[in-house]
């Protein structure tokens, strides 16, 4: 039979560099290019208590359907949080995620037609990126530069192009540049934005996750005039596996997610909801924050001194205040793709650049690292490698 798959789907294609992650699944191979958490950064001990409490006392709760906008008592804990930030208006709701990844789906299903135009950070989140595709949109790329999004290519941006629906970016700590995005560029973007009549998706995963420096406002806090989708995650800051995040938006727009959220998946994983609450209003959770940035903020630190010590000045990268990645930056005339292929080969995976363009057909001369998920021990052996390869360029 010749099967017929919709357009959307037909225009897209396995990147070229799944090849390279082939070799990943060698158990010999030390792999740098998850973007995982840590195995130790997991709440296991807490969340083992409240499940079985849970299961005790109130199987029903766990075990039957929910409302698709989510658990109430953890939407309501939610918006608490989030005001300590500023975030949340009179005119705004909340609705519970599959993640923060469902956000840019629900958002573009919502919001986006066949041959819209996005607006995108260049590189960005690979996730995000082929959601936006999967709906038919063309994605527009504004370069990065060591603050954040060039404004000026934005304000261009928008100046010539009319079917810009939205501006993706993520502001802080971006997968997978590291950058975090300015103050002056936070509120510039924000003008613009309002100025040419575009909404903004804020995707903050990493947010809470800073080791040092100062707290940037969220673009989202800004917010005055209902323009700013914002997306939150407890992947990063409890687990990924539980695949629950958030939205806050105007109410019209989450209505509108609400109902396409009804026909991906009814509502998020209650159970996961009900755990996510216990552990957020129960339990010392700035107390886990606050370990999780001491046990990131010693891995970041080991890794760089790797980096410094193993790499030859061929390869630069810069340095991190949070999040989990670096993002590094081979010379011109080296062929980022071998390069990798190269790694791989020799015992070590990362992610090629080429993976985060917005434009498929373009080049990168980058890499990104992870530190978060491999051992001490495996980023020792994996960076060494890394510089015994930099060597030879």
């Amino acid at each position: 039979m010749e099967y017929k798959f919709a357009d959307r789907i037909c225009g897209l294609k396995p990147s070229a560099i799944r090849e390279i992650f082939k070799y990943a699944a060698d158990p010999e191979v030390v792999s740098l290019s998850a973007g995982n958490p840590a195995p130790d950064a997991f709440p296991a001990e807490a969340l083992e208590k409240i499940s079985a409490r849970l299961m005790k006392e109130n199987p029903t709760l766990a075990l039957q359907y929910s409302i698709t906008e989510g658990y109430a008592p953890l939407r309501d804990a939610l918006g608490t949080y989030m005001a300590k930030y500023n975030i949340g208006k009179e005119f705004d709701s909340l609705i519970v995620t599959s993640g923060a990844q469902q956000v840019m789906d629900l958002t573009t299903k919502a919001l986006v037609n066949y041959g819209d135009e996005i607006i995108c950070e260049a590189p960005s989140f690979i996730g995000s990126l082929n959601t936006f595709r999967s709906y038919g949109a063309k994605l527009l790329g504004v370069p990065m530069e060591e603050d954040g999004m060039d404004m000026e290519a934005l304000e261009e941006t928008l100046k010539t192009h009319d079917k810009v629906r939205f501006i993706y970016t993520i502001p802080t700590f971006q997968n997978p540049s590291g950058i975090t995005m300015s103050l002056e560029k936070r509120r510039r973007l924000y003008e613009l934005a309002k100025e040419y009549g575009v909404l903004i998706l804020e995707d903050n995963p990493y947010g809470e996750l800073r080791y040092k420096g100062e707290d940037l406002p969220t673009i989202k806090s800004f917010d005055t005039d209902g323009i700013v989708i914002y997306a939150g995650s407890f992947s990063k800051i409890i687990s990924p596996g539980m695949r629950v995040g958030w939205c806050v938006a105007p109410e019209e727009i989450i209505q509108k997610l609400t109902v396409c959220k009804q026909g991906s998946d009814v509502h998020t994983n209650i159970w996961s909801q009900v755990l996510c609450h216990e552990f957020m209003t129960k339990y010392d959770f700035e107390g886990h924050l606050q370990y999780l940035r001491d046990l990131y903020s010693k891995k970041a630190e080991f890794t760089m001194g790797l980096l410094r010590e193993h790499l030859s000045d061929t390869i630069t990268y810069g340095d991190i205040d949070g999040g989990l990645f670096i993002w590094c930056t081979l010379p011109e005339d080296v062929d980022m793709p071998q390069f990798c292929l190269d790694a791989v080969k020799n015992k070590v995976c990362v992610v090629p650049g080429t993976a985060f363009l917005t434009d498929e057909s373009a080049t990168s001369h980058n890499f990104r690292i992870n530190f978060s998920t491999p051992t001490n021990e495996q980023l020792e052996k994996g960076i060494r490698i890394l510089g015994e390869l930099s060597k030879k360029l």
